[in-house]
C-alpha cells in the first residue's frame, strides 16, 4: 500500500482484456485498524497484496474503502455452498466449532478462491445436556472421565484439529464436570492446542472461567456473568467470542428477552476483556438457524448497540481474530498479507451498516461476486 495517490494513467492495464495476476486499486481508502487513511493504492498481487504496480490492471476505487476480508469467529459447516455463501457476503475466514466427520471438514479446507477455514472437528460433550439427547452428537463426543478426555484430545489432535471444543453445561445439567474439564483443558495445553467452551448460560459462563480455557464462545442468555468472572476472565487474558446473533435469534424463538445477552457484552467490554465477533451460523434445520455471511453483518450492529465504537466492532472481525487464532498472514490490509479484502461504500467507523454496501470483495486475491450486490 502506497501513502498517496497514484494517478490512473501512471497504472496503464495491461494488453489484452482478460484479467491480470495483479489489479491496483488506486483512490481507495483503507481501514488500516483505527481509522480510515487517505486515499492510497492498493495492489493485488496473486493471492497476496502486494507493491508492485507495473501491468497491473486498474479499478478507481473513486474513494471507496477498502477493509481487510471480515473473519467470523464462529460458524458451523454444511458444505461447499457454506463457503460461497460466507464469501458472498465478505467473509474470507471461518471458524468453525463443531463439523463432523473429519473427512468433510478437511474437504472444505484450503478451497481456492473461497472462505478459508479452521476447525475443530467434534467437540467434547458431557453425557446428558442437549448436545448429546437433543443433537445427537456421535457418541465419540460423550466425554465422562479424565482418561476419556485424553483420548478425545489426542484423537482430535490426529485429525488435524485447530483447537478444541468444549461444550459445557450450567451444574447439574448433563455436561462435562469439573475433573473432566479440567483434563480436557490440559490435555489440549499438552498438544499446545487453545481451548474453546461454549458456554450459554450462566453457571456454565463460571465453570469456563474457572477451568482457564482460551476462550468462551457465548454469552448467558438467563443473566450477565458475575463481576468476579469478568475481573478473573481479564486477569487470565481470556476471550470472549458472544455470538449475540444466535442470541438474538434463540431469544426470539423462545419468546424471552435478549437484554442479557447485550448486558453481558457490555459488561465484558467495559472490564476489558478482548471481544471477537462471532455468529454461530448454522444452516439448520429447525428455528435457531443463522445465515451465513450476512449475520455477521448484523453481528457487527449488536456490538455496537452493546456498546463497542465501530471501529472497536470492526476490530473485532478483522485483526483481532486474526490475532488470537494465530493467523498472521491476514486480518488487515498490509503488502505480504493474504488480499482477502472487502470494498464498500460509506464509512464503517461512522457507521457500521456501511458493511453492508459491498462493492467488491477478493479471496486470496480471486474475486467474487457480492451477494448484495
Amino acid at each position: 500500500m502506497t501513502s498517496s495517490p497514484i494517478p490512473d494513467r501512471s497504472l496503464p492495464p495491461a494488453a489484452g482484456s482478460g484479467a491480470t495476476a495483479r489489479t491496483a486499486l488506486v483512490r481507495v481508502r483503507v481501514f488500516d485498524g483505527e481509522r480510515l487513511t487517505a486515499p492510497a493504492t492498493v495492489v493485488i498481487d496473486g493471492a497476496l497484496i502486494g507493491t508492485e504496480t507495473a501491468g497491473a490492471r486498474v479499478i478507481d476505487a473513486a474513494g471507496a474503502v477498502l477493509l481487510p476480508g471480515l473473519i467470523d469467529a464462529h460458524i458451523h459447516l454444511r458444505d461447499r455452498d457454506t463457503l460461497r455463501e460466507l464469501a458472498g457476503w465478505g467473509v474470507t475466514t471461518a471458524l468453525d466449532m463443531a463439523t463432523w466427520p473429519t473427512q468433510l471438514l478437511a474437504s472444505l479446507r484450503n478451497a481456492t478462491g473461497l472462505t478459508d477455514i479452521r476447525g475443530c472437528g467434534l467437540p467434547a460433550i458431557g453425557p446428558a445436556g442437549p448436545h448429546a439427547t437433543i443433537m445427537r452428537l456421535p457418541e465419540e463426543a460423550i466425554v465422562t472421565t479424565p482418561a476419556q478426555a485424553q483420548a478425545f484430545v489426542a484423537a482430535r489432535v490426529a485429525e488435524g484439529a485447530d483447537y478444541i471444543k468444549i461444550v459445557l453445561e450450567a451444574p447439574g445439567q448433563g455436561g462435562p464436570d469439573q475433573p473432566v474439564i479440567d483434563a480436557l483443558v490440559a490435555a489440549a495445553r499438552t498438544h499446545a492446542k487453545m481451548v474453546i467452551a461454549h458456554a450459554a448460560r450462566y453457571g456454565a459462563f463460571t465453570l469456563a472461567v474457572q477451568a482457564g480455557v482460551d476462550m468462551i464462545t457465548h454469552v448467558p442468555l438467563d443473566q450477565p456473568p458475575a463481576a468476579a468472572d469478568i475481573a478473573q476472565m481479564r486477569a487470565a487474558r481470556q476471550i470472549a467470542i458472544p455470538t449475540l446473533t444466535m442470541g438474538e435469534t434463540m431469544t426470539a424463538a423462545r419468546g424471552i428477552p435478549f437484554d442479557a445477552a447485550l448486558r453481558s457484552v457490555t459488561a465484558l467490554h467495559q472490564a476489558g476483556v478482548p471481544i471477537l465477533a462471532g455468529t454461530d451460523a448454522n444452516p439448520g434445520p429447525g428455528p435457531f438457524a443463522v445465515a451465513h455471511g450476512e449475520s455477521l453483518h448484523r453481528e457487527l450492529e449488536l456490538l455496537v448497540e452493546a456498546g463497542l465504537s465501530a471501529t472497536e466492532a470492526l476490530r473485532a472481525a478483522t485483526a483481532l481474530p486474526a490475532r488470537y487464532f494465530g493467523l498472521t498472514d491476514r486480518g488487515a490490509v498490509a503488502p505480504g498479507l493474504r488480499a482477502d479484502l472487502l470494498l464498500i461504500d460509506g464509512d464503517p467507523t461512522l457507521d457500521i451498516r456501511a458493511t453492508r454496501t459491498i462493492r467488491r470483495i477478493w479471496c486470496g486475491g480471486v474475486e467474487q461476486t457480492p451477494t448484495a450486490a
